[in-house]
Formats: structure tokens, sequence, C-alpha cells
């Protein structure tokens, strides 16, 4: 008798009482690149989002948060299409995110769609990802919309004749086009233009070519990183600096999280961008604070830290707001109009296209304490993307 009772209060106890099992975590697959010329791209990315989670914890709604990695070890489509179908289908995630280059994610969108699975786009830049999937929504920027503003600064600011340097993929025809359309259109002259392999260029023969063009300013989008270092070298080696000859652009040329390796050939560069290691709030002194704790390196959380940093955020306010009962419909209901105070200032979702809208800093590299910083002196506030803005006025 004394069994049978036992057993029948254990019985009751497990049916009547499930909440005193942990509830399944929310599981965010994390497509991005952690090899190869890229892997700095999806270290940054992974440290935002730990930095999140050392700040304010790993579980939102009773539920903790799980991060499965996985390398697409660089440009690689393919690869990051089949990685994301094997989390959606076999690890049955809440959330795909990461994404630092834009042919990934372009790749992935269908498999979002197909899904029903929220892709929380924390790098890749091109304009016209996240019309690839409903399911799209991003917290980095767009490269029209950190580059336009430079256009506009140097327009302004009596630069007349520039030379345009691009990486050939989307980011950088995107680039390009944006930065000719506002500078000619305020009576800028581009005196040339080339674009670059984006594997393994040799930036020597275009540097050359933009010196001999004689134009006062070469403007220049290539990915963040190695590529840096290895163009503002050959700036350096060919004597453009020396010719009076000023290297503008969006910030990726004066990443972060290189900046101090490529040291003094960097003084002066005016780049256009959304965030800066040097950015002064309290949010980003936090901020730098716990990517250094999570990190276990002398690292610079740079713009890609702060697009997973903000992703994650936002994936834990959906969550909250979700009370921890995922549905991807709501999901994606819940992040447009979602607002916050960022490390690199205010930003918030636009509902229509799901893409951020954001303070963009004119910034100058500046040698302070020892540290190169890409120091902001001027802004422009709630920019959105120009060209989906162009494409609305458009359609009116």
């Amino acid at each position: 008798m004394k069994l049978a009772t036992a057993i029948a209060s254990l019985a009751i106890s497990l049916f009547a009482s499930p909440a005193a099992f942990p509830a399944d975590p929310i599981k965010i697959g994390l497509v991005a690149e952690f090899s190869g010329p890229f892997a700095a791209y999806g270290r940054q990315i992974r440290n935002g989002m730990k930095a999140w989670m050392k700040e304010h914890g790993d579980t939102v709604a009773g539920r903790k948060i799980e991060l499965l990695e996985r390398d697409t070890t660089g440009p690689s489509p393919e690869v990051a299409k089949r990685l994301a179908q094997d989390l959606v289908t076999s690890d049955k995630v809440d959330f795909l995110a990461g994404f630092g280059l834009t042919p990934n994610a372009l790749a992935v969108a269908p498999v979002a769609t197909q899904a029903k699975t929220p892709m929380v786009i924390m790098n890749a830049a091109t304009s016209v990802i996240t019309t690839k999937s409903p399911y799209a929504v991003r917290f980095s920027m767009t490269l029209p919309q950190v580059t336009e503003p430079m256009a506009l600064w140097a327009a302004k600011h009596d630069i007349k004749k520039v030379y345009s340097i691009v990486s050939d993929f989307a980011p950088g025809i995107d680039s390009e086009a944006a930065f000719q359309k506002a500078f000619t259109a305020h009576g800028g002259e581009i005196v040339g233009s080339v674009r670059v392999p984006l594997k393994n260029p040799d930036f020597a023969p275009f540097v050359q070519r933009a010196k001999d063009s004689k134009p006062q300013a070469v403007f220049v989008f290539i990915p963040a990183g190695e590529q840096s270092v290895a163009f503002v070298k050959a700036f350096a080696e060919r004597g453009l600096r020396q010719a009076g000859i000023q290297i503008i652009g969006p910030g990726d040329v004066t990443d972060d999280d290189v900046l101090d390796a490529m040291g003094e050939p960097t003084l002066g560069v005016i780049t256009t961008h959304h965030y800066s290691f040097a950015h002064e709030s309290a949010q980003n002194e936090a901020f730098r604070k716990a990517y250094a704790s999570v990190s276990g390196s002398n690292d610079r959380p740079n713009f890609m830290a702060v697009g997973g940093y903000d992703g994650m955020a936002a994936i834990a306010e959906v969550v909250k707001k979700l009370g921890g009962k995922m549905d991807a419909d709501k999901a994606m209901e819940a992040f447009k109009g979602y607002k916050a105070e960022s490390p690199r200032g205010p930003i918030e979702i636009d509902p229509q296209t799901r893409d951020i809208v954001q303070t963009v800093y004119v910034r100058k590299v500046e040698k302070k304490g020892g540290q190169y910083l890409n120091v902001e002196f001027d802004r422009f506030p709630h920019v959105k993307d120009p060209v989906k803005e162009a494409t609305k006025e458009a359609a009116k």
C-alpha cells in the first residue's frame, strides 16, 4: 500500500507540475565565418552576443539561451545554406543569426523563408538582403546607409575629385553606386574607378592607378580586417599621402579591430560609420568592459561585435514579449518597430523594411593615449537605407 501511494503521489506530481521541469532552451543557430581570412567576423559577432549575455544573463522568460556555432569558412554560399538547413531541420533552432558576409546571407534567406525561422543579420550589408525573406531583420547597416553620408560630407568640405576603389562583390558595388550618385549630384567628379577581387587582392597596382589620376581623395570600400591592413600599407608605400591624397570611405577601412596594427599611416583618414570603439557613452563603456571579459584578450569590439550585441538584445526582447512561447510570425512582428539605446547610440527597426535606422558618424583617425582611434566629430542622425527610401519615393 505504501508503495502504491508513493507511485500515485509521484504520478500526480509529474502531471500536475510541469513547471518543475526546465523549459527547452532558446536555440540560436549562429552561422558565420570562424576560420579562414574572414575568421575575425565570426569571432567579433559571437563575442558581441556573449557580451550581452555577460551583462544580462543567459536566461530569458525562463528559457536558457543556447548558441549553436557553425563555420562557413568564408564567403561560401553553398556551405552557409547547408549549415542553415541542418540547423532548422535537425537542431530545430528558434533563430538563425550571424552572417558576416553578403553571399552567405543571400544563400540562407530562402531557407529562413521555407522554415519560417527568424533570421537576424548582424553584419552582411548589401541593401537587398532583407527583401529576400520576410523573416530577415538586420541589426548592422547597409553599405549605402553609411556611404551616402561620406559623399555628402566630402562634397560639403571642398573635395571635388575622387578616385573610387571597391571590392568586386555586392557590398562593394552597393557602396560604389551610393557614393558616386550622391557625390556627383552635389557637384563632385569621379576621375576614375576600379573594382578589385574579393579574394586575395594585390592593392598596389590599383593604388598606383589612383595616384596617377591625381584625385584629391580615394574613396575605398573593402572588407574589414586583413584587407584593410593590406590596402593602407599599399597606400602608404605608393606615397599617396605625401602627394596630398586623402583616404575617405565607410568605416571598414579603419576597422577598430585592426586599427592599432595599421598604425601611423591611418592618421587623418576620414570615414563615416555607425559605430566606433571610441564612441563616448555609458552604454559603450559597459559594452567594452563586457566584451573584454568574454573575449579573453585585448581585442577591441568593432562594428560587427556591436551588431552581435544588439541582435542578441533584440532576440531576448522578442522572446520576453512572447513569454517564451516561440512563434516565428509573432516574433517578426515584435522585431518591427524595435527601439533601443545601443552602445552605438539610438537604434530602431523600420517596420516596413526590417532594416536598422541609426546615427551615422563622421570620424577621423587620431592617436590618443597611445592608441589609434576613430574619433567622431560630426553626425547624420536617424539615417535609413537610402536605396529602399528611393524605392519608396519612386513607387509614390
